[in-house]
């Protein structure tokens, strides 16, 4: 007995759906918004891992004049 299943192409093999990129095409970038928020959202990061590594960062001893 031989399967034919195989032989048989699947339904949605080889059909693009309306609005997909080809091959050739590349999907649109993010948008201006999200990639403001990123770099946002990283400088606050970096100047929070500065502050924290330097000793001078945020903490109970920051609005004591101790």
């Amino acid at each position: 007995m031989e399967d034919k299943s195989e032989a048989r192409p699947r339904p949605t093999e080889g059909v693009r759906m309306a609005g997909s990129p080809t091959d050739n095409e590349t999907a649109p970038g993010a948008p201006r918004w999200v990639k403001v928020s990123g770099l946002v959202a990283l400088a606050v990061v970096v100047l929070f891992l500065i502050l924290h590594l330097t000793g001078s960062g945020m903490g109970p001893g920051m609005h004591g004049g101790h």
